[in-house]
C-alpha cells in the first residue's frame, strides 16, 4: 500500500512545464500536529508539493493536540486561529488535523490525493484577479497591486515566512520514537496592510533573515486567496 501511494502521489504531483507558474502558485495550507498520528502522510504530500514551483504549500502546526503528551515545537496559537476561521467561514463546526486548505477556500481531510490534485488544476485555471508584482534589492521589498477588475471587497496582504526543512525527534505521545521532517513550515504571518481590491496599492517593507518569503492577497475575513507569489 505505501509503495501504491508513494506511485500515486508522485504522479499527481509531478510538476507540470504547461502548469509551471512562479508568480501565482496556487496555496495550500496544511493544518498539522507533530502530537498526531495519523499526520505524517500529509506532512509527505507537503514534501512532495513543496518541490513544484506551481504551488505554495504551508504547514501551520496548531497546538491543541499539545495536552496528549508532546508539546508541538513549531505550534502557534495564531495557527489553530486561522483554522477556527476557516472553519466558522465555511460553516463547520469542528477542526481537525491533518487538514489542507487549498486557495483559503476548499478543505481536503486527511491524505485524498486525487481531490487535492483536482483542486490544484482548478485553481491554477481560475482566472487571475490581482496582478503582483514583487522587486527586491537586498532587504528592501516593494511589491505593487493591480485589480484585474473591481474586486468589490477588501483584501488582506500578508507577509508569510517559513522553514524550507524541519527535523524533530519525538520522544512522547502518539508519535514518540520517531524521527519526522517537516517542510515549508510556516514562522510567522504577518498583515502588511488592506486593500480595498480597487485600482493599484503598494507595500514597501523589509525582510530580516535567510528564510524564505512570500506574499500572500486575501480576501478580508478569511475569503478567499486571490494570489500569491514567493520573494526571490
Amino acid at each position: 500500500m505505501k509503495r501504491l501511494r508513494s506511485l500515486v502521489l508522485a504522479g499527481l504531483f509531478a510538476a507540470s512545464p504547461a502548469f509551471a507558474q512562479e508568480s501565482n502558485p496556487v496555496v495550500v495550507e496544511l493544518f498539522t500536529s507533530q502530537g498526531c498520528s495519523s499526520c505524517p502522510p500529509a506532512d509527505a504530500v507537503l514534501h512532495e508539493l513543496a518541490g513544484r514551483d506551481d504551488v505554495l504549500p504551508l504547514a501551520l502546526h496548531v497546538d491543541y493536540w499539545d495536552y496528549i503528551g508532546w508539546k508541538d515545537q513549531f505550534a502557534k496559537p495564531s495557527h489553530t486561529n486561522r483554522q477556527k476561521a476557516y472553519a466558522h467561514v465555511g460553516g463547520r463546526n469542528m477542526i481537525y488535523t491533518p487538514q489542507m486548505v487549498v486557495q483559503g477556500q476548499e478543505d481536503v481531510v486527511g491524505v485524498k490525493a486525487m481531490k487535492l490534485a483536482e483542486l490544484i488544476k482548478k485553481h491554477q485555471n481560475a482566472p487571475v484577479l490581482v496582478d503582483l508584482d514583487i522587486s527586491r534589492t537586498g532587504a528592501d521589498v516593494t511589491i505593487d497591486l493591480q485589480a484585474v477588475a473591481p474586486l468589490e471587497e477588501p483584501m488582506v496582504v500578508q507577509l508569510v515566512r517559513y522553514a524550507p526543512l524541519r527535523e524533530v525527534t519525538i520522544t512522547r505521545g502518539e508519535l514518540a520514537g520517531h524521527t519526522l521532517s517537516y517542510a515549508n513550515v510556516v514562522e510567522s504571518m504577518d498583515a502588511l496592510g488592506t486593500w480595498d481590491g480597487e485600482g493599484t496599492a503598494s507595500y514597501s517593507f523589509r525582510i530580516d533573515g535567510d528564510l524564505p518569503a512570500a506574499v500572500l492577497v486575501q480576501r478580508a475575513g478569511f475569503g478567499p486567496i486571490m494570489t500569491a507569489a514567493r520573494i526571490e
